[in-house]
């Protein structure tokens, strides 16, 4: 008996979340998201809502405008007032997801929307963001790595046994281990918290 086990937008995202609000100056903006290596962050009002979401280009939109003696550099604004406040700049069409989205949805929507990242929610509440750079740092990740990070929690959850054999090819994780259908729930489950596995499946040794 076996199964597979899908991987989910929590076990990915980055949280906590870096938010910035619309009513931030865009230079505000630009030095959170530079101060925290992050690429978008979610845009809330003063009641912690979302309401949309910021990129750095669109920050940089916001700062820089064409130099007319030149077709590509651009330069500050200096002849009128830029954008001042991230709802200015800022998308307000927002694609999210949930934590128990799949990864696959997710990484459709960025596909199909042309965006890098998506807020996620639970709720109302913003609990995280997934980005092209979790999905691509998940990826990354050798197959001995993950087979090693696999191992080792299981070992830390089951110390004295049972034991499972762990085999990973191309971000598969395949666990062949003892018929108890609990434990292989539980041991799946495992599994694919290891950022990088994209897939568990389950084999159960015979009795």
């Amino acid at each position: 008996m076996g199964g597979q086990v899908a991987m989910l937008v929590r076990e990915v995202m980055s949280s906590p979340v870096v938010t910035v609000r619309g009513a931030d100056p865009v230079r505000r903006a630009v030095r959170i998201l530079h101060g925290h290596d992050i690429t978008a962050a979610p845009v809330v009002d003063d009641a912690g809502r979302l309401v949309g979401v910021v990129s750095e280009l669109d920050l940089l939109r916001g700062e820089f405008e064409p130099d007319p003696r030149a077709t590509v550099t651009p330069v500050p604004r200096t002849d009128g007032p830029p954008p001042h406040q991230v709802n200015e700049v800022m998308t307000g069409d927002v694609v999210t997801v949930t934590e128990t989205t799949d990864v696959t949805t997710a990484v459709d929507l960025m596909v199909g929307k042309r965006i890098k990242s998506l807020p996620v929610l639970r709720g109302k509440e913003i609990v995280g963001m997934v980005s092209r750079r979790d999905l691509m740092a998940m990826l990354a990740r050798t197959d001995d790595e993950l087979r090693a990070a696999v191992e080792a929690a299981l070992r830390e959850q089951y110390p004295s046994g049972p034991s499972w054999d762990v085999t990973v090819r191309d971000g598969v994780a395949e666990l062949s281990g003892p018929p108890s259908e609990h434990t292989g729930q539980i041991a799946g489950l495992l599994a694919r918290t290891v950022p990088g596995v994209v897939r568990v499946k389950l084999l159960r040794r015979s009795p």
